[in-house]
């Protein structure tokens, strides 16, 4: 039976950047907080919380004075920064280049243009910590769209920038596009930009791919993974073999016998150790 691995599965730049500074600095110091999960894959958060990293919520921050503190690659609003200065932490900053540069854009938007005539739209899920950072360039002023459907709360009379979260896909993306195009009136104008990482959204077609080549494919990621849950859809409509697993004991319940090839993939969250693992788990039954 071949057992194969997608080369192009695990971990992004940004999640890389993120998990090698928090443990260099676990190496030279303990404790390390962690404003929430360093990464959307339980075990590997467990893996470093045996390390020394405490992972903790907005809510601890006035409770935590002097320590020193991981900002993840979601990257944070200008909110918790403030906070963190006046708690005296040491910040540890691991926000994702691409999220930086995004934040930035949307901070010059929001402070060039008059308040009253313009309208910051993110495309991305409400929520996400990657788009709490990013509204949190506005002040919280700036509306956030899911889905097409959500194009009602615009004022269309009104200038539009809208940007996108870096995970979310090019093709809604543009879909989006076309429609605020066909309805936005002069004099107002509409700026789009495509802030979607392409690191991450190059991995749709591939796996899609990598999916068709196999009898059945494992897909490995963690249960809070939005792109994980994204992924794993893209690997279900080219194959309808494929089973989604967040922990290795859980392959023992995918049927492989009779199976002539087993491909593993994941998200961009999931490490590549993790994958390693569930291969040896299944060439061990």
């Amino acid at each position: 039976m071949l057992i194969e691995i997608d080369k192009n599965s695990g971990f992004c730049f940004g999640v890389v950047n993120a998990i090698q500074k928090a443990e260099q600095e676990l190496e030279q110091n303990k404790p390390l907080f962690c404003l929430g999960d360093i990464v959307h894959n339980e075990t590997e958060v467990e893996r470093l919380t045996q390390k020394g990293l405490i992972t903790i919520a907005h809510t601890d921050l006035e409770q935590l004075n002097g320590k020193k503190m991981l900002i993840r690659a979601h990257g944070e609003p200008p909110s918790t920064y403030k906070l963190a200065n006046r708690q005296q932490l040491h910040i540890i900053d691991a926000t994702c280049p691409v999220v930086l540069a995004l934040q930035k854009k949307i901070h010059k938007v929001y402070s060039d243009n008059d308040k009253e005539s313009t309208q910051i739209v993110i495309f991305g899920k409400k929520g996400h910590a990657e788009v709490n950072g990013l509204v949190g360039q506005t002040e919280n002023t700036a509306i956030v769209i899911e889905k097409i459907e959500d194009i009602k709360q615009l004022n269309f009379t009104k200038n539009i920038f809208l940007f996108s979260q870096t995970t979310q896909s090019i093709e809604k993306f543009n879909e989006l596009v076309n429609n605020i195009q066909q309805r936005i009136l002069p004099p107002a104008h509409f700026v789009f930009n495509d802030t979607i990482c392409r690191q991450v959204s190059n991995r749709i077609p591939h796996i899609q791919e990598f999916a068709r080549k196999h009898d059945i494919i494992i897909f490995v990621s963690g249960k809070k993974s939005s792109n994980g849950k994204a992924l794993f859809n893209e690997c279900k409509s080219a194959n309808d073999n494929t089973f989604f697993v967040s922990e290795i004991d859980e392959v023992k319940n995918i049927p492989i016998e009779n199976v002539n090839s087993i491909g593993i993939c994941g998200a961009t969250s999931t490490p590549m150790w993790l994958m390693k693992a569930v291969e040896e788990k299944i060439s061990q039954a």
